[in-house]
């Protein structure tokens, strides 16, 4: 198995952590909340038998730089498509979980010379979750209303960081197991750090209205993402009783996808050989 090694670039203003390791043709790997590249741990060294994989932090996780602005997607997405650049790559196939999965999707919509293809893990479009909203949805992700709020989350959350990302970890997984101590440990290391709680309710924030605005206007005039895109979800959370694919073909041309049996949200630790072996099928090598 291809180990991946870490590395430090300066992207912009912006000095961002990234793992790098394997041959091949380029897979970027972009993480959620609450983790950091480390989530892609049991999925980015088989992956690199194959491929050249970058996983990097985003813009305000684990050892990239936490600055106080510039978490709505479009600038989030010009980071890691910068990072291709510098990289040497240019066109990559991107594939990200939970709200790297929402940096993905606007990469492929503002960059799609760049993103040769898209998979989205244990996400519908952003605009469709607001669309929807009802009680079923707002009891799941009630997390989402709350980190909006200025200052309340940062002050909830840091009186016990091990707790609230504890509470994340045990409700969201379906494999427990999946996310072991250890894992569970770096996260809270890293959300530990100066600026990174702030930095991740930032991402949230920048929801309004930011992303919903460009989302909006986007999809009025028609604007759809035109690479084949993968959709991949855990049939034991909220996406497994709602119609995603569907909701995902709304938004893209060539869209495909798959429910995971026995998974919650954090496929890629719950149930990593059959995200690889749809990962593998999709890339096509």
């Amino acid at each position: 198995m291809s180990r991946l090694e870490s590395f430090m670039a300066q992207v912009g203003d912006l000095r961002v952590h990234y793992l790098r390791g394997g041959d091949g043709p380029p897979v970027f790997l972009l993480h959620g909340w609450p983790q950091t590249s480390h989530c892609w741990h049991r999925v980015a060294g088989p992956l690199a038998e194959t491929h050249t994989v970058i996983a990097p932090d985003l813009r305000g996780y684990g050892r990239t730089d936490k600055p106080r602005g510039g978490y709505d997607k479009r600038t989030m997405a010009a980071d890691v498509a910068g990072l291709a650049e510098q990289l040497g790559f240019d066109r990559v196939a991107v594939v990200g979980h939970d709200r790297g999965g929402r940096v993905g999707h606007r990469w492929a919509l503002d960059r799609p010379d760049q993103v040769e293809r898209l998979a989205v893990l244990d996400i519908a479009p952003t605009r469709e979750m607001w669309r929807l909203l009802d009680k079923d949805i707002a009891k799941a992700y009630w997390h989402w209303l709350f980190h909006l709020q200025p200052d309340l989350p940062e002050l909830v959350a840091g009186s016990n960081i091990a707790a609230y990302l504890g509470y994340f970890f045990e409700r969201w997984t379906f494999q427990r197991q999946g996310l072991a101590a250890e894992d569970i440990a770096e996260y809270v290391r890293a959300f530990s750090a100066p600026g990174a709680l702030r930095a991740g309710f930032d991402d949230y924030r920048a929801s309004f209205p930011d992303d919903a605005d460009l989302d909006d206007t986007d999809f009025a005039d028609g604007k759809r993402v035109t690479q084949p895109l993968l959709a991949m979800w855990g049939q034991g959370g909220l996406l497994g009783k709602l119609p995603t694919l569907d909701l995902w073909r709304q938004y893209g041309t060539d869209v495909t996808g798959v429910g995971l049996e026995n998974c919650g949200h954090f496929v890629p630790e719950e149930q990593p050989e059959l995200v690889l072996q749809h990962l593998l099928n999709f890339l096509g090598h």
